[in-house]
């Protein structure tokens, strides 16, 4: 008598499932400890002099443009992403420099992200027909053994 389980038995041996726990649970822990990284470095950045443009409202004198070598070594707006724009705080009347982000960068990732998910897509359709083909195939096998055996 066939089992209608679909998992196969090697995949519930102790040491199999070890493995798995010991794998999910390293993986946890680097996502959750970056996590926690993260949550760490924020208070520190916070005891600095926060920017103008974080308190009052900006006017941005000069559009997004991205950071030459110089100043991605030697500014601190443009480590986050690499591009900057120049902004004029109303109140305090001070030019800074913020981080922002290019829209033909953005673009480009979202295309980037488009192609991916459309050959994700057909590739997993073609893993659907090719698994229900075999799926059909097992199962006129298994029709065609039981009327031989009548």
């Amino acid at each position: 008598m066939e089992s209608n389980c679909r998992i196969p038995m090697a995949c519930c041996r102790p040491r199999v499932l070890v493995l798995h726990a010991l794998f999910w649970g390293l993986v946890s822990l680097r996502v959750f400890g970056a996590a926690l990284l993260g949550e760490e470095k924020t208070p520190a950045l916070k005891a600095h002099v926060a920017p103008c443009w974080l308190l009052e409202d900006f006017v941005v004198t000069t559009e997004c443009s991205q950071c030459n070598a110089f100043q991605t070594r030697s500014w601190l707006a443009c480590d986050a992403t690499g591009y900057v724009e120049r902004v004029n705080c109303t109140r305090s009347n001070r030019d800074e420099y913020k981080s922002c982000r290019s829209a033909v960068l953005e673009e480009h990732l979202f295309w980037k992200f488009e192609a991916a998910m459309l050959a994700m897509t057909a590739s997993f359709a073609i893993l659907v027909v090719i698994r229900q083909r075999s799926l059909d195939r097992l199962a006129s096998e298994k029709v065609r053994r039981q009327i031989e055996s009548i």
